[in-house]
């Protein structure tokens, strides 16, 4: 997540001094980028009192305003960067889904029932519904079924089927919120 962060009162009196911060920081390095920004601001406009900056730019996936924390955005920033690839795939079928990316962010990936299958490194399929429709057979989701019988079990319907419940949201990724 990158941040251009500008010195408010400067901008106000016709100066552009800010600078690109790439978040996650730690507390020191953020305020200490704050103040930098700041001093500048002073040193530029030939005034003292500078308190304020606002965000003038960004770089991210998340929507960032003027006026946001970057406390709290450098805290976002932090959870961000510890998701796992599964969870980093949860959050993109729920934004997906219409789902606010900060929402989900704040109230934690746990709080939703999320699932989610990979066939991105399976070249071997060109339906991956089907090929959920296998999965799902073998994991015994639709229960015991002998292997003398799967040979008459139609995988194409059932895929067909499951396409009304799971969202391909990324190139062979499929995933339902429950």
């Amino acid at each position: 997540m990158n941040i251009y962060i500008t010195d408010l009162q400067a901008y106000n009196e016709g100066f552009l001094v800010g600078k690109w911060i790439t978040l996650p920081l730690s507390e020191f390095e953020l305020s200490q980028a704050i103040s930098g920004i700041l001093t500048q601001g002073e040193f530029e406009c030939d005034s003292e009192d500078h308190e304020e900056v606002f965000i003038t730019d960004y770089e991210s996936e998340l929507e960032i305003g003027e006026y946001d924390n970057i406390s709290r955005l450098n805290k976002l920033a932090e959870v961000i960067q510890e998701l796992t690839d599964d969870d980093y795939l949860k959050l993109k079928l729920l934004v997906h889904e219409g789902y606010s990316q900060r929402d989900v962010i704040e109230k934690g990936l746990d709080s939703y029932d999320v699932d989610i299958y990979d066939y991105s490194s399976d070249t071997s399929f060109t339906d991956v519904y089907e090929l959920l429709a296998y999965d799902m057979v073998e994991e015994g989701l639709f229960g015991i079924i002998p292997n003398s019988l799967q040979n008459y079990i139609d995988f194409s319907a059932i895929g067909r089927d499951l396409s009304y419940d799971y969202t391909e949201f990324e190139h062979a990724v499929l995933g339902r919120i429950a």
